[in-house]
């Protein structure tokens, strides 16, 4: 068994704790929690029957630790992940990995000096509708892309943001893009191909919060499709969806749902056999209240470094996504179009 601590008790933690602590990963066990809130940590280690602390330090020089899965405030991965590295074990951080490109690059760096697994957790890839989608643009079966939309219109009222000093500002959260449609981006950018250049737009709608809670973006694709993103928390009064559409010369994919974990349209001009069944077998994740796929997440985690594979989330995969959200927000700060390879520093986010 494959032995995880979590560093982090808060919400998330909940998804993370009741996956390892009741054993539904095969080969992977809860052996300790640490939040700097001990009555958090006491919480989550009392439930599973673990021990818990406030000092990651003490932690993991207490504990026989293999893997450490790190659910702090975002503003605090980069520097939890290249502390945990320098103890030698492999280490998962929930998105996004970081907030500036150069925390990024240090966390990968520091990984790779200690000889250390990092994985980023980007759940939503592991949706059956969305791997279902996946093979088929392996397939060629799309053609030539054309157009790729993502839309988030989720409702976090003014309390969600109250729970947690950090959240909604730029020193240690960002905005819906950063937070809240970062998967979708993420997922957009998989399917579709890197970016070529951004241009978008944001406000504080509802939100009284430093960052925005809502953007609209345009891309080019390097390989010549367009793109739309569409992204807020202010939809009242409650969500409504978080989908993402595939348009091709030669098909079209709608998934929606509140993760683009529902297939809503999968229609080719070359049908195959599969094709009646995709309905049937691959359109809805059984939901829950953290997220649809975090299972075959760690399910890849513990594959990987049991049988030495490699991984389609690692830190260099999961710094994409990262660096086209500071493409958008420099978009935002300038009122121009960025070239996403051309961008030289990170945007305001992460700036403290």
């Amino acid at each position: 068994m494959l032995k995880f601590a979590l560093i982090g008790c808060g919400q998330i933690a909940k998804r993370h704790s009741a996956l390892l602590g009741e054993r539904q990963i095969k080969g992977a066990e809860l052996v300790a929690v640490c939040d700097k809130n001990l009555e958090r940590a006491h919480t989550i280690g009392q439930k599973y029957n673990v021990p818990s602390y406030s000092d990651m330090h003490e932690m993991m020089e207490k504990e026989d630790i293999e893997v450490v899965v790190i659910l702090t405030g975002s503003g605090l991965h980069a520097a939890h992940t290249i502390l945990i590295a320098q103890y030698g074990v492999d280490i998962v951080v929930e998105k996004p990995m970081a907030l500036s490109l150069e925390d990024a690059d240090a966390m990968i760096h520091a990984c790779d000096t200690h000889g250390v697994e990092l994985f980023v957790v980007k759940q939503n890839r592991f949706n059956v509708p969305v791997l279902t989608a996946r093979e088929a643009l392996e397939a060629g079966r799309f053609g030539k892309l054309v157009l790729g939309t993502v839309r988030v219109r989720w409702c976090r009222q003014q309390s969600y943001y109250d729970q947690e000093t950090w959240r909604g500002t730029w020193a240690m959260d960002g905005g819906v893009l950063a937070n809240q449609a970062i998967h979708h981006i993420d997922l957009l950018q998989w399917m579709m191909g890197e970016v070529e250049s951004v241009f978008a737009f944001s406000s504080t709608a509802l939100a009284d919060i430093e960052t925005e809670d809502t953007a609209v973006v345009t891309l080019k694709f390097k390989n010549g499709a367009l793109g739309i993103i569409e992204a807020t928390t202010a939809t009242r009064p409650k969500d409504l969806e978080g989908s993402i559409s595939i348009l091709g010369e030669k098909g079209s994919v709608e998934i929606g749902g509140f993760a683009a974990n529902e297939m809503k349209v999968w229609n080719f001009s070359n049908p195959v056999a599969q094709d009646k069944y995709v309905f049937k077998k691959y359109s809805v994740n059984p939901p829950n209240d953290y997220g649809f796929a975090h299972q075959a997440f760690y399910e890849q985690v513990v594959d990987c470094l049991k049988n030495k594979n490699n991984s389609f989330l690692d830190g260099l995969e999961g710094k994409k996504s990262l660096k086209l959200i500071h493409a958008i927000y420099k978009s935002i700060e300038n009122g121009k179009v960025i070239i996403v390879d051309s961008l030289l520093e990170s945007s305001k986010l992460g700036q403290r």
